[in-house]
């Protein structure tokens, strides 16, 4: 197929719509058609000196988007692709685009460098093109420094693409080389020193061996860290990258170079650019990462001092660390607190004080205070803000026994400064505070004497309530302090101090949904999250307010969903709306469903709500899909058995929400309203079960869907199978054989990180909850037997968990009551089957004797099932 291919690229990015559109075609047909003979074309374009930089650029990135996708299961498929092509096409194609790196424009080397690590992503790990990393290595020593530049750059982009495992240790010691050689002080060129830099960032992973070499470590520690003192600011900026990536890679390797660092970090903090500083700012946060989590996770009273891996580095370095942090907080922009995504020294500083409060507790308190106290009264406004964000940031923490008495004073200061104090950056911080108080320092869990009594709550609320008028930002953080200050009643039973003002609370929210400028400061979220979690806590006492805001609710919804002919931009605002409207119409039927005194009354409004969230659904919007969902799931739990009448129109949109692959979180949320029918309906269901079970069982054999969505689905045929009992028999030949495989995976799974545990565990648990639905379905029903060709496999399921050690104690309860389920539901065809069961009675003993209360509940029941059924 003859193309003008540099041509074509170029009209692809003519801003001629009809042009570009045309251009695109020919090459997704040109792609479709011969798809060697257009990666080739690609690379040849990137790599010619004599064509547009613009058509080169475009090239690469094709040539990258070939290879990658974030979509895992398209990913999988552009590598199978390039694996499957002719080895010689391959070849010509990977020699073009190493040529590239010795180019004088670096836009097109810098394209190549990208592409060559993803080809590398896909080959290294099949021991495929061997060769590369030598070649690139020798690039290194070319006199010419952008091929230098461009083969380090290679190197770090290498590095993120390919796994450590996959290149042996001789190759990384030599790429490390490379790269702490190119980071040099002696290295004269600064854009190679720069893309070294960067390179270590990501090589940092491959440095295992390195840094448990004393040696070595030094080595490329001292080169990160003159790497700091460099004039040019970006390599500055980079070294403390690595540094920060270092103090959580590397944490237990630290101690020898801490005072350096904290003397290179203090002169940053205090004199360099802010890209810089925040960097800085940035090694400290780190590092109370890595000790809250040490400290966390050694918490328990079993853990001897000499055994927590814990250096305590911020212990150490706290006098001169937190009076480098307090200096920060002076350094405030003036329209920081309008910006949503305002990110600088201040608020950097502020966020590295609250984690080392969280990290050191009561130690910060002496340290703070007297910053807070020469400052709070200060005539500059910079001054006042700088202590109030200083106070607001070590409320979590220290114990509230220490801080008690401090916002017992600083409480009436507070609440006067938000009233009057003429700048709105103080107002907004005090408000913060105000909330960070009621957050941590007020609540039923609380030891202290409360801070909020009947004398001041008052006070408070009126202060809270005059300043949601006050302008967009100052009013949102206020809302936020009322939210903690309802959620720290929620317990409080009928005796809520703020029932007196319920009405106000909830009159004065309304008002601000209805400002002007509500959308500003995300003000108007922020109102509606707050009058959801006052609902929430709200008491008896207070429901009838409750009942009167369900039609002043539906009548907004009914307002959004009149407006015609919106532009793309109030079409989002109205969408944004109606996902809140749900949400708090969910909060609602939650609250008025679950009582008895309101229940009968408030599910008058029932068809009303119904066709508000039909007609809702009717809106294509993926959020507002999500919260009317969650808002029917609720309405189905209070309605129970009569929500059927509404399961006719519904059934599209629910089926509609169970094929959205794309929007998984609808897939997802959808399946849990499957659930919440299947327990209000139970076995009136069961006309629809037909469509659900063959859309889940579709769901689960799709290698698009997310694969968060498939636990619950497994909880899902249990719920249904609950629901319809024995009718469940009919599902069984399909959704069986699919729990047995999913079964088979999840036992033998060794998962290599925490997030691949709880995957696991959250897959293993959704199976067990759909064995145990099953059982139970079908207890006391004449066709039990069906199950029981299926009993070995579940008890090898439980043999294989029990032995594999590495169940958490959801899955350890659920498991247990699958067993006692299998006793109970087959009786004493069940016995012999248990008996030969290789850790049944292992299981249930450790299971008897755990200290978790669930699981040992879940233990005694079926400790007397599998009694019965053993004896039988």
């Amino acid at each position: 197929m003859s193309l003008d291919v540099t041509q074509v690229l170029l009209s692809a990015q003519s801003a001629d719509g009809a042009i570009r559109k045309h251009a695109e075609e020919s090459l997704k047909q040109f792609q479709e058609q011969n798809l060697p003979g257009f990666l080739l074309s690609l690379s040849s374009e990137l790599a010619n000196e004599e064509k547009p930089e613009e058509s080169r650029r475009l090239a690469g990135l094709i040539l990258k988007n070939a290879l990658d996708a974030k979509e895992q299961h398209r990913k999988n498929e552009l590598f199978q692709r390039w694996l499957a092509l002719d080895a010689g096409a391959k070849a010509q194609i990977k020699g073009l685009l190493l040529q590239t790196l010795t180019s004088p424009v670096a836009s097109a080397r810098s394209t190549a460098s990208q592409v060559i690590a993803k080809v590398a992503g896909i080959e290294i790990p099949q021991k495929q093109w061997p060769e590369l990393i030598a070649s690139l290595l020798s690039n290194i020593h070319q006199v010419q420094p952008n091929v230098k530049q461009a083969t380090l750059e290679t190197l770090g982009y290498l590095c993120e693409e390919v796994s450590p495992d996959a290149v042996d240790q001789d190759q990384v010691n030599k790429i490390l080389t490379a790269v702490v050689q190119g980071m040099n002080a002696s290295e004269a060129n600064s854009d190679v020193r720069l893309a070294a830099t960067r390179a270590l960032y990501n090589a940092l992973g491959f440095a295992q061996v390195n840094f448990s070499n004393d040696m070595e470590r030094d080595y490329i520690m001292r080169v990160v860290c003159e790497a700091t003192q460099s004039p040019e600011v970006k390599i500055r900026q980079a070294a403390f990258e690595c540094l920060v990536a270092i103090s959580s890679t590397y944490y237990d390797k630290l101690a020898a170079y801490m005072q350096d660092i904290f003397n290179i970090t203090a002169k940053a903090v205090r004199g360099d650019e802010e890209s810089v500083a925040l960097q800085a700012i940035e090694f400290w946060s780190s590092i109370c990462d890595e000790e809250i989590d040490i400290l966390d996770e050694y918490s328990s009273e079993f853990t001897a001092d000499s055994d927590v891996p814990c250096f305590y580095f911020i212990k150490q370095a706290l006098p001169a660390l937190v009076p480098m942090l307090l200096e920060t907080l002076l350094k405030q922009e003036e329209d920081q607190d309008l910006d949503e995504g305002a990110w600088n020294l201040a608020m950097a500083g502020g966020t590295c004080l609250g984690l080392v409060a969280r990290t050191v507790g009561d130690d910060i308190v002496p340290l703070v205070m007297p910053f807070v106290e020469e400052n709070i009264t200060k005539s500059e406004w910079r001054q006042r803000e700088a202590a109030t964000y200083a106070f607001g940031s070590i409320l979590e923490g220290p114990s509230a026994d220490k801080l008690a008495p401090l916002v017992n004073i600083a409480l009436n200061f507070m609440l006067s400064a938000l009233m009057k104090d003429p700048s709105n950056h103080v107002k907004d911080t005090t408000a913060w505070t105000l909330g960070r108080i009621f957050e941590f320092l007020h609540g039923s869990a609380l030891e202290t004497a409360p801070i909020i009594t009947a004398e001041n709550c008052q006070q408070i609320l009126t202060v809270l309530l005059h300043s949601m008028k006050d302008v967009p930002n100052v009013a949102e953080k206020a809302c936020g302090a009322l939210y903690f200050l309802a959620q720290g009643y929620v317990d409080a039973g009928s005796a809520s101090p703020l029932s007196p003002f319920f009405q106000d609370i909830v009159q004065n929210l309304l008002m601000v949904t209805h400002r002007e400028d509500a959308g500003e400061s995300r003000l108007r979220t922020a109102a509606y999250e707050t009058l959801n979690e006052v609902v929430r806590c709200s008491t008896e006492e207070t429901a009838p307010i409750v009942m009167q805001l369900v039609p002043v609710i539906m009548m907004e919804l009914h307002q959004t969903l009149e407006a015609e002919k919106l532009s793309t931009d109030e079409r989002e605002k109205r969408s944004e709306l109606q996902g809140l409207l749900c949400g708090c119409l969910q909060v609602i039927i939650q609250k008025l469903g679950g009582m008895e005194s309101t229940k009968y009354s408030f599910l008058q409004y029932a068809d009303q709500m119904m066709d508000l969230f039909l007609r809702v659904f009717a809106c294509r919007n993926a959020t507002v899909h999500e919260e009317a969902m969650l808002a029917i799931g609720a309405l189905a739990y209070a309605a129970g058995p009569n929500f059927a009448k509404y399961m006719t129109q519904f059934y599209q949109y629910l089926e509609m929400g169970l094929q959205n692959f794309e929007e998984y979180q609808v897939c997802a949320i959808t399946v849990g309203v499957v659930g919440d029918l299947c327990r209000a309906l139970e076995d009136k269901i069961l006309p629809f079960c037909d469509g659900i079970m063959t859309q889940l069982l579709k769901d689960l054999s799709s290698n698009q869907l997310h694969r968060s969505v498939k636990p619950p689905i497994f909880s899902c045929f249990g719920d249904i199978a609950l629901a319809i009992g024995e009718n469940f028999e009919k599902y069984l030949i399909y959704a069986m054989p699919m729990l047995q495989s999913a079964a088979d995976l999840s036992a033998h799974t060794t998962a290599t990180d925490d997030e691949m545990l709880d995957y696991t565990n959250q897959l293993r648990n959704g199976i067990l909850e759909a064995y145990s639905g099953i059982l139970q379905g079908f207890k006391s029903s004449p066709k039990t037997q069906l199950l029981m060709p299926y009993a070995p496999h579940i008890l090898q399921f439980l043999d294989a968990l029990y032995n594999g050690k590495d169940m958490d104690d959801t899955v350890m309860k659920t498991a247990i009551g699958v067993l006692g389920d299998l006793a109970d539901t087959l009786g004493v065809h069940a016995g012999p089957l248990i008996n030969q069961s290789a850790s049944s009675k292992a299981f249930l003993e450790e299971c008897l004797a755990s200290d978790d209360p669930l699981v040992k509940e879940s233990a005694d029941w079926a400790s007397i099932a599998i009694t019965r059924a053993v004896s039988g």
